[in-house]
């Protein structure tokens, strides 16, 4: 470095300026660290699924891009993870909400596990549904239970996609997680004699199968009640029980939902639906 030194008589002394401040220098390479890391993370999710890789524009700070992504329409991209679903599923099902499942360690550590999007048949939606609730206005349809309760229990094909996003997931933990909550709902809706069914759900998930990042899993209620499991678009077992179909559901848009905020996108699209 070159040091101009003037004499003091002919130029006036500038008091140093202060050099950045340590603290701030580590908070923005720390924000440029998790920044770096979300776009790498958002970069493989679209690999996997097989979707162009958002870019963000040229002038955009590097954050952007996880608001981003290329064709996505708006509602489809999760926002915390930047998960873009497709805004209709194999047969027309469509795209009524977004959501993240989220787990804790011990309490205190809060990993996102895997996003998610809620699909339906908007023409099995206005079959069982329409006539009920055709008096009701979009806005009393937003807050009706019932509605909600009824998407539940009638022959309606619907569709979730579940996005894994947490690198370290394995097939166990998969089978432990669903066999508690899945648990839980049938015991709700069945009552104590549901544990045959149960195993006969979780089973379906063998060691086998890998789940790394960005993997996909869809969760299908078919036509009477027929649940299909998907993983990496192979189907890997199918069940028949309309227990089982709406206990599962019920995961994503019941009274507890894994995210409050799908849940109430999912009952607006679906109010949009049936006032069409």
């Amino acid at each position: 470095m070159v040091s101009l030194r003037f004499p003091t008589a002919a130029v006036p002394r500038l008091p140093p300026r202060p050099g950045p401040n340590g603290a701030a220098i580590a908070a923005t390479l720390a924000a440029a660290a998790a920044a770096a890391v979300a776009a790498a993370s958002m970069t493989l999710t679209a690999k996997s699924a097989g979707r162009p890789v958002p870019h963000p524009a040229p002038s955009a700070p590097l954050w952007a891009s996880l608001s981003l992504a290329d064709g996505a329409a708006p509602g489809s991209v999760e926002p915390r993870t930047g998960v873009a679903f497709p805004t209709e599923a194999a047969a027309g099902r469509r795209l009524l909400g977004v959501g993240l499942r989220k787990t804790s360690v011990l309490g205190l550590k809060s990993i996102d596990v895997y996003a998610f999007g809620v699909y339906a048949d908007g023409n099995d939606l206005k079959q069982h549904l329409k006539e009920k609730y055709q008096k009701f206005s979009a806005s009393e349809l937003k807050e009706s239970a019932e509605l909600i309760n009824d998407v539940l229990e009638h022959d309606i094909r619907m569709t979730v996609n579940l996005q894994i996003v947490y690198g370290r997931l394995s097939i166990r933990s998969v089978r432990s997680a669903f066999e508690k909550s899945v648990g839980s709902r049938l015991q709700k809706f069945g009552g104590q004699d549901t544990k045959e069914l149960l195993q006969s759900f979780v089973a379906v998930f063998k060691d086998e199968y890998k789940l790394p990042k960005g993997s996909v899993i869809e969760l299908s209620r078919e036509s009477n009640h027929v649940l299909k499991i998907s993983i990496e678009g192979k189907e890997v077992g199918s069940i028949q029980s309309k227990l089982l179909c709406r206990s599962i559901l019920d995961l994503y848009i019941g009274d507890e939902p894994f995210d409050k905020n799908a849940k109430d996108n999912v009952q607006e699209n679906i109010a949009s639906i049936l006032k069409s």
